[in-house]
């Protein structure tokens, strides 16, 4: 019988490197879930694996469309399940890892999606009281947190698509497969710490030439992308090199308080492990002792 492990949480918690080393254990392949890795072209600004990176442990949902392409949820949906149950046909052990939790939801859960997919929109330019305020003229009685942006985007884009309300059901919470939920978590302190460092990292691995590369290529979901998005107004001339860089890293704890909240309150099942920074060993070994346990 096919082990299914899910790491989920936020960025900069070790997410990757755990899931290398618990594929290594468990034999298991790698199913992405995170909604930037899905893209070719962005490689520094998605920290994505290199391939070296892999040690010869096979992933999938990585690499699979342009930047200038529209991936849905629901194609997410679709093409993780098909990998997923064809990988316990097959009785492989499988690792599913990111920190887009409305990819987790979907895949994991009797997330029902239309059959016509919801294509992205940018709401960069709104703050989160902006979008709960729209949320709020669709249906004054919505129960949407004004911190949980992603389902108010979504909540927004489905009204503007299919012109009716987005229904409220259980079946998002009722689990379509048998896994066991981990989530890695630090202290505010801690991963703000780790999330600049990792925006330093991406400025000496050579993000800012990567980010001209593709934007000269005017890629229709550029913008999307936490670095590219600060950087294109770099470019344009409007703030200077500093000034994104320092947005950048703003926008990423931002980011990866968002990721915490939602999981936290979305994901009721999630077992959340403390990252040791300082021996990132300790953590892989809890982490492997809470599988054996629930196993």
């Amino acid at each position: 019988m096919s082990k299914i492990i899910v790491i989920a949480g936020p960025t900069a918690t070790g997410k990757t490197k755990l899931s290398i080393e618990l594929a290594k254990e468990y034999k298991a392949c790698i199913i992405n879930a995170d909604s930037t890795q899905v893209y070719t072209e962005p490689q520094i600004a998605t920290a994505k694996i290199k391939e070296n990176e892999k040690e010869g442990i096979t992933h999938y949902l990585i690499d699979m469309t342009s930047l200038d392409n529209d991936y849905s949820l629901f194609d997410y949906q679709h093409d993780a399940r098909t990998i997923l149950n064809k990988l316990i046909e097959n009785d492989k052990n499988v690792i599913i890892v990111g920190g887009s939790g409305l990819y987790l939801k979907a895949l994991l859960y009797d997330y029902k999606l239309e059959e016509s997919p919801i294509k992205r929109v940018d709401y960069s330019e709104y703050t989160n009281e902006e979008l709960k305020n729209l949320a709020d003229n669709i249906d004054p009685n919505n129960d949407i947190h004004t911190n949980n942006r992603q389902r108010l985007e979504r909540y927004i884009t489905y009204f503007n698509t299919f012109k009716k309300v987005m229904s409220k059901s259980d079946d998002i919470n009722k689990r379509v497969y048998d896994f066991i939920l981990i989530g890695l978590k630090a202290s505010r302190e801690d991963l703000y710490k780790m999330t600049d460092n990792r925006v330093d990292s991406m400025f000496k691995d050579g993000l800012l030439d990567e980010a001209k590369t593709l934007y000269d290529m005017n890629l229709k979901n550029y913008s999307n992308i936490i670095g590219y998005k600060e950087l294109k107004k770099y470019f344009e001339g409007k703030i200077s090199l500093e000034e994104a860089k320092e947005e950048m890293k703003k926008n990423t704890r931002h980011y990866a308080k968002r990721q915490y909240t939602w999981f936290n309150n979305q994901m009721k099942d999630i077992i959340w492990v403390d990252v040791d920074y300082n021996n990132f060993d300790n953590t892989i070994n809890k982490v492997k002792e809470i599988i054996k346990k629930d196993s």
